[in-house]
């Protein structure tokens, strides 16, 4: 549903704002809407969807479910009461829909629609909220995960107080490696079971137990008598978190069954439809932050595996059957975009669509997501540079075809900044990189512009030629923005990721600067007005320009990482270092401070500002202010801008992006002017 204009308090950015009704403006970031996990119905009829758009009165996302035909009719919303639902399954038949949505007073719990009716009945009452949800075949079971509490350390017994006494918090011990989590918080003790609840209610029955986390996706065999999971059930789990193993569990009696054995993850096992094989991703462990994935393929009982395409440069992020027992759909990113491909037994693989886009208004990053009908009709999230995703469907031997517009309403009416590619070569080895350039409504080439230097963070992710609100704000304001992939990026390959392997940052510097000359040699780039800001490991490498180079008139450092040896220590991923780095910071110190952006702090002269959240458990804000001190302590122009309540996703609320892209405009605004005296 589409709102008014809110009324924003944040720093007004408007000196050099275009002057134009028809650019997008930053209300309507309350107006956008996003499809996301679009599911294809069994006989390949009509897809149900979640949709996603802003309520500007809670400043969340609410999420609904939306019904489409795949040739675009009947389009309509199944539940769209005020409430979010989310996780949305066909059972095998297509007559009923499962899905989850909180109930007040008890959490998220798992329903049942049935589709000819519209009645709806509430499977479960359960403490935790239920993920990774399946259909058994006969559609008589639904399994789901769960996490499932434990006992917590206690190492002393308060006194007994006095009734009626109001006493501080008892104190809370700890002894997990893994104590709290970005966007969580601190974690309870315990762990993720598979269980299994009957399709018309009932208990729920635990599967899996132990202390250790069994995760979706959840597959079962085609008979009903087994589901496949993937776990790390190694004794020294918690250190050895990338391990990973493919399991059956009996839906009877329990038993476990362990399939694969080395030493790497193995996950998001399928059950071909003949029961035959399990199709799972995987890779062996190297000591690298970036590894490829590929498919395998074992027989059902397990035993060897073949990979398939074990030449194909790019990861593997998800699979599904394509309607039959001897080809796979796989998803995967080159190059920036995001495909959908055909993979083979024999290996072959055929992109059959190219413009899959994920749930992010924010940042341009690669993601998405697809299902698949019995008879091999898929469904996915659709979008381009100038749109976010919708819902597509498409069969093979057709182009697929959009099916909604669920932004017309607003961007149609929008006058966009045009996205352009380019490529260049990178002095450090001669290396291409890719990126993409915004323009400002209305680009006149014989104009000089101020440009915005944008870095995506990760470091190993990847922007591409897809929507971003902030982006689009910058240009608004009449700025280019420059965005590339530099060494580092995913989806150009093993070797390109693995350039930054324990040199990070390095040259990567190299290939952004590289990306800013190449700008200013086409004419329309004032060199005198250059601005770069970027999040988390953009942050860190914005960090990192101010202290090697000069030439930026001002700079916003998000979300960094300033110092190695103290986010390692307080992040909470706390083995980040000795994959980034290679070693434990009390192993070798002075490699640490050699990658830590504080160890340049004092060459910086460029205005400097930090915008953090301070719920940032991935990057700490004590990262940000140990910057923001050293560059006070040097007196040279910075300011501290904190996001209350905001996790690593600090643009995860409307009003939120909307303020980060306010400061960020608001600060470079203060330094604009004197740039070009």
């Amino acid at each position: 549903m589409k709102h008014a204009m809110l009324v924003l308090i944040f720093i007004a950015a408007a000196g050099h704002a275009q002057d134009k009704a028809n650019t997008l403006q930053r209300g309507d970031i309350f107006e956008l809407e996003i499809a996301s996990d679009p599911q294809i119905s069994p006989d390949g009829s009509e897809v149900v969807y979640t949709r996603q758009s802003m309520d500007i009165m809670t400043d969340r996302m609410r999420s609904s479910l939306w019904l489409v035909a795949v040739d675009g009719d009947s389009h309509r919303p199944l539940l769209a009461d005020g409430g979010n639902y989310s996780s949305a399954r066909w059972s095998p038949d297509g007559d009923r829909l499962a899905y989850v949505t909180a109930v007040e007073g008890r959490g998220a719990q798992l329903f049942v629609r049935w589709m000819d009716t519209g009645q709806v009945a509430m499977l479960t009452n359960l403490r935790e909220a239920p993920s990774a949800i399946a259909w058994s075949p006969d559609g008589t079971k639904i399994a789901f995960s769960m996490f499932v509490p434990a006992k917590p350390l206690k190492l002393a017994e308060p006194p007994p107080k006095p009734e009626g006494a109001e006493w501080a918090q008892a104190p809370k011990a700890i002894d997990s490696y893994f104590y709290r989590s970005d966007g969580e918080g601190f974690l309870e003790t315990g762990f993720d079971h598979v269980f299994v609840v009957p399709a018309e209610g009932g208990s729920p029955r635990q599967l899996t137990t132990g202390d250790y986390h069994h995760t979706g996706p959840l597959s079962w065999s085609p008979d009903g008598e087994r589901i496949a999971f993937s776990a790390n059930r190694v004794e020294d789990w918690e250190h050895d978190p990338f391990e990973s193993e493919i399991w059956t569990v009996d839906t009877e009696d329990g038993e476990l069954t362990q399939l694969t054995d080395r030493d790497g993850p193995d996950f998001a096992p399928v059950y071909s439809p003949d029961g035959d094989s399990i199709a799972y991703l995987g890779f062996d462990e190297q000591g690298r932050m970036y590894n490829t994935a590929r498919v395998h393929v074992m027989d059902a009982s397990g035993g060897e595996a073949r990979v398939l395409a074990p030449d194909f440069d790019r990861t593997i992020d998800a699979i599904d059957w394509a309607g039959n027992s001897r080809s796979l759909y796989v998803r995967y990113d080159d190059r920036g975009r995001t495909h959908i491909g055909l993979l083979s037994m024999s290996g072959d693989i055929d992109s059959i669509a190219e413009d899959i886009s994920g749930v992010s208004i924010g940042r341009p990053y690669t993601s998405g997501s697809f299902s698949v009908a019995d008879n091999g009709d898929y469904a996915y999230t659709a979008g381009t540079p100038y749109r976010p995703a919708d819902v597509a469907a498409g069969r093979r031997g057709r182009v697929a075809e959009k099916l909604t517009a669920l932004n017309e309403d607003v961007l149609g009416h929008r006058d966009l900044g045009e996205v352009e590619t380019l490529t260049y070569t990178s002095p450090a080895g001669g290396l291409e990189i890719q990126g993409w350039i915004v323009k400002p409504p209305g680009f006149d080439p014989d104009e000089d512009y101020p440009l915005i230097l944008e870095i995506h963070g990760g470091p190993y992710a990847a922007y591409g030629p897809h929507f971003s609100a902030e982006f689009q704000l910058f240009a608004a304001a009449g700025y280019v923005v420059l965005y590339t992939n530099p060494r580092g990026s995913t989806s150009y390959g093993f070797d390109f990721a693995n350039e930054i392997h324990h040199r990070y940052p390095g040259q990567d510097y190299d290939d952004l600067m590289a990306g800013v000359d190449t700008m200013i040699d086409r004419g329309y780039v004032n060199p005198e007005q250059l601005f770069v800001t970027g999040g988390s490991g953009g942050g860190v490498l914005t960090a990192w320009i101010v202290g090697s180079t000069d030439r930026f008139s001002a700079a916003v450092s998000a979300k960094p990482v300033i110092n190695w040896a103290s986010h390692t220590l307080t992040s909470d991923i706390p083995m980040f270092g000795r994959y980034m780095i290679g070693s434990e910071p009390w192993e070798d110190p002075e490699a640490y401070w050699a990658r830590s952006p504080l160890s340049l702090v004092g060459n910086v002269t460029t205005p400097t500002m930090l915008l953090t959240g301070e719920q940032d458990f991935r990057t700490p804000i004590a990262e940000s202010e140990q910057f923001y001190q050293a560059l006070k302590m040097r007196k040279i122009d910075t300011a501290l801008v904190r996001i209350p309540e905001a996790s690593h996703g600090i643009a995860a609320r409307p009003s939120q992006l909307i303020a980060k892209v306010d400061n960020i405009l608001a600060w470079f605004e203060r330094y604009r002017d004197s740039a070009s005296d």
